[in-house]
């Protein structure tokens, strides 16, 4: 209607008997979150590859916006209370607490089966459990994830305590895999598909490795990692700690060590530590 009248209120001059409306430009408000990236070419995706920033991610994502927040208030209150001294552990003390909490995870699996055996149920040993995994394999996919890049999605209802997926690799030694993770930096590969077996062995899924790679961290995870031994073999497997519906994202706890240099973390849960270590 506002456009009407100015077509009707046009003399023979041409111009506008009635005021156009003063455009009044507001001041930027200093709280409000970075404005979208503005593409020269008009479209993302003749421009190539680029880091998006936290601070662009949190304009659209409700989890970074809510860490964004959590970040400020942290800043302002180490401003005002010194902060404490890094907590930095030994390897050896690192592995002492891996071992606490694998025996933690074997003592519970012990009481699942006693509490099967009291209910007359016949619990199934890992042994059969890997079998049914090699033969009817989980139906999984891949997908991009609010967490980090690509994370794993189940298609399928999995029970608590089945096995998801193995997590498959290059077998190799602790001092193998030092080399490769410092080549790996100059390579420019970001994200580290290391996971250790033992003391002497890891598993390598960064150039040879199944979907399991691609499981994010998570503080509060609903599966879990599990080392057994088949046949000799030690095979990491992921383990379901709940029950996971239909779309659902794995994730397990990374378990990294502690370090100075903190690498943040996005997982969005309501029991995040903020760092991955």
């Amino acid at each position: 209607m506002y456009f009407t009248k100015l077509a009707l209120a046009r003399n023979s001059s041409g111009k506008f008997n009635i005021p156009l409306p003063r455009v009044v430009e507001e001041e930027p408000d200093p709280d409000a979150p970075p404005p979208f990236r503005v593409h020269v070419t008009g479209s993302a995706r003749t421009e190539g590859y680029y880091k998006i920033t936290h601070a662009e991610k949190s304009a659209y994502v409700a989890q970074y916006t809510a860490q964004a927040k959590a970040a400020n208030k942290d800043a302002i209150s180490e401003s005002t209370v010194s902060a404490p001294a890094p907590v930095v552990t030994s390897s050896r003390s690192n592995r002492a607490n891996a071992r606490r909490r694998a025996q933690g995870i074997e003592e519970i699996n012990q009481m699942q089966r006693a509490m099967q055996l009291s209910l007359g149920e016949t619990p199934a040993t890992d042994q059969v459990k890997f079998n049914q995994l090699q033969t009817r394999k989980k139906h999984l996919r891949f997908a991009r994830s609010p967490i980090h890049d690509w994370g794993l999605y189940a298609m399928e209802r999995i029970a608590r305590g089945e096995m998801v997926i193995e997590y498959v690799g290059e077998v190799i030694r602790a001092a193998v895999a030092d080399k490769r993770e410092k080549a790996y930096e100059r390579q420019g590969i970001g994200s580290s598909y290391l996971f250790r077996i033992d003391e002497d062995l890891v598993v390598d899924a960064t150039k040879k490795g199944n979907l399991g790679r691609l499981i994010n961290h998570s503080c509060d995870p609903n599966c879990t990692a599990k080392i057994i031994t088949i046949s000799g073999v030690k095979k990491i497997v992921i383990y379901a700690k709940q029950e996971i519906e239909l779309g659902d994202e794995i994730t397990y706890d990374y378990h990294f060590p502690i370090e100075q240099d903190k690498i943040p973390c996005l997982c969005g849960s309501m029991k995040c530590r903020g760092y991955l270590n």
